[in-house]
């Protein structure tokens, strides 16, 4: 597949650079919540499923699969930091 598949026009704002996705190979994080065989499953579960989007939504209930959605989005997406006081 490729990401035209997956994408329609316009969902560009989905889209997330080469460069950041490469980040969560370099991540220890990340490497070491994949380590876990439930989450393996979910996401092997996930990748064959037919109806991705429902199947997502009760995963989204899972805290193991949400811990690996937030570590995923942290690495992607570091969040800002508020309330700083520029010195």
């Amino acid at each position: 597949w490729s990401v035209e598949d997956v994408l329609a026009e316009g969902d560009e704002q989905d889209r997330v650079p080469l460069q950041k996705l490469k980040l969560l190979g370099e991540s220890e994080e990340l490497r070491g919540l994949l380590l876990n065989p439930h989450l393996r499953q979910l996401l092997l579960t996930v990748d064959e499923a037919e109806d991705k989007s429902s199947l997502m939504k009760k995963y989204m209930q899972e805290p193991l699969f949400v811990e690996f959605a937030d570590c995923c989005l942290r690495i992607v997406e570091p969040p800002e930091k508020e309330n700083v006081i520029p010195e």
